[in-house]
């Protein structure tokens, strides 16, 4: 398995080349993503993890799927997929979250599935995400304090949100163990 900062290093050469591509600026791309360009420049730099929320707007931008950017390979199934548990895309996020992508594979997608796995500390503080769009999450295992548009919600085994995106939201696992639940960014 790839280390968390190889990992970042290559979806943000990714990114640079995107752009490249499509022969923009850094800047100019911060201000078509809305974001200031110095936080642009820090994660396409490589040494700075990238939130899953804004490699979806990466993605949205340059008409891309995030598996693109994800892994590198292009999805190419069109009728299904079918992913055996354990066998996503592993991605390493931030220290406490992995991601494993559950339809990499498959063309086109409308949504962007993931089984996200938390594990927080107590006194961990929630890092808050914003993105275009709407954000399904069901709780498979643990317990979540999901934080949104400044609410508190506390998410245990079958418990559902669904909410729009662009509210600044975040969680963090409860009762010093790990927690899962299905994202699904749409």
């Amino acid at each position: 398995m790839k280390e968390l900062s190889e990992q970042i290093a290559e979806i943000a050469e990714r990114i640079k080349n995107l752009r490249e591509i499509a022969d923009m600026t850094p800047e100019e791309t911060a201000r078509r993503l809305n974001v200031p360009a110095d936080e642009y420049n820090r994660y396409e730099s490589g040494t700075y993890d990238i939130p899953m929320s804004f490699i979806f707007e990466i993605a949205k931008l340059f008409n891309v799927d995030m598996s693109d950017i994800l892994s590198g390979g292009q999805p190419m199934l069109k009728n299904f997929t079918f992913v055996k548990k354990g066998r996503g895309i592993r991605i390493e996020r931030m220290e406490h979250y992995v991601y494993q992508h559950l339809a990499y594979n498959f063309a086109g997608k409308k949504a962007e599935p993931f089984l996200v796995t938390v594990n927080s500390t107590d006194d961990e503080e929630v890092h808050l995400n914003i993105h275009e769009g709407q954000e399904f999450n069901y709780c498979v295992e643990g317990r979540l304090m999901i934080l949104i548009g400044g609410q508190e919600i506390i998410m245990e085994p079958g418990d559902s949100l669904y909410f729009d995106s662009r509210q600044p939201h975040g969680m963090k696992s409860l009762d010093g163990l790990p927690a899962k639940f299905i994202a699904v960014i749409m």
